[in-house]
């Protein structure tokens, strides 16, 4: 058995005041096995409204409760993308809202959550992977306030085409949005009011490779503050390798929000298994790992064998 993860944690240490000796990439974001042999979460399948899972989803734990929003879909890549929501008492077992999907109305896909006081944000890829915003009160119904108006770092739109897998995060009165085109990068923009964004430069705040697990494909999926850094979950592919892609689940530091530095160990699970829109919830003790495309796998702490 090769065990990676705790040398690289151990040794990966960046320069600062009172945290000299604190590893850049703790064992607690990096290292993780599964929790059992299956995922603890599926399509509902043929019959049902979800009879697929598309892309990403979200898990977002408040005091006893575990909330769970996915997409569904009839399985065929133009039906329609709608929303659906499940809870848990124990982040394991799930129970499928009564009234699902909860959102039909317009095309919802890779979506992620931010609560900020009594309003949850979903930010959303709608058709065409147009990014855009919805809102809720009790993370069940949604208003749909409608794409995100994005511009260059000059105040212009930027240029036509799909902006998608969006990523919202707020910190002291600013939202920042990290977004994709076309898998190519991911690129920033930050807002006060939500109502217009505007990256902080044009070229992308992080780029595919130099590895073979995110060579040509990044996508990001949440970003979360920890021990007073900024850590960035994604997932990536490589074209032309496998049919299917797969596709893996890694992640970035910073301590700015702007410039990243990928995890050597990346990805967090073999590219075999391809898992990936990973998120990261906080249980009361420790950080569980979800990885949500296609099916939602869970894991915990713990040193994979490589």
């Amino acid at each position: 058995m090769i065990v990676r993860f705790a040398l690289l944690s151990a040794l990966l240490v960046m320069p600062g005041i009172g945290r000299a000796q604190e590893p850049v990439f703790p064992r607690e974001l990096v290292s993780f096995v599964p929790s059992g042999p299956k995922p603890v979460f599926v399509a509902g399948g043929e019959g049902r409204w979800d009879v697929k899972i598309r892309e990403r989803g979200f898990i977002l734990k408040e005091g006893p409760r575990w909330h769970m929003w996915f997409t569904g879909y009839d399985g065929t890549r133009p039906g329609l993308k709608m929303l659906g929501y499940a809870s848990s008492r124990d982040g394991v077992s799930w129970t499928r809202h009564k009234t699902n999907p909860v959102y039909k109305a317009h095309w919802v896909e890779d979506m992620m959550v931010v609560k900020q006081g009594a309003v949850y944000f979903m930010f959303a890829e709608g058709r065409g992977d147009v990014a855009h915003l919805l809102v809720s009160t009790d993370g069940i119904g949604w208003t749909r306030r409608g794409p995100l108006d994005v511009r260059l770092a000059n105040g212009k739109k930027i240029p036509a085409g799909p902006y998608g897998t969006p990523t919202g995060y707020y910190e002291n009165g600013t939202w920042y949005l990290f977004y994709e085109r076309r898998d190519a990068g991911i690129w920033l923009a930050t807002s006060r009011d939500m109502l217009t964004w505007t990256n902080i430069s044009d070229d992308p705040v992080l780029k595919p490779g130099p590895g073979l697990y995110d060579r040509d494909l990044v996508a990001l999926n949440q970003v979360i503050k920890y021990k007073g850094r900024y850590y960035a979950s994604f997932h990536g592919a490589a074209k032309g390798e496998e049919n299917p892609t797969l596709w893996s689940s890694g992640v970035a530091v910073s301590d700015d929000l702007k410039s990243w530095t990928k995890y050597p160990g990346n990805p967090l699970r073999p590219r075999k298994e391809n898992k990936s829109s990973g998120v990261y919830v906080w249980d009361g003790s420790r950080f569980v790992f979800y990885t949500m495309h296609g099916a939602v796998h869970r894991h915990l702490p713990g040193v994979q064998k490589r």
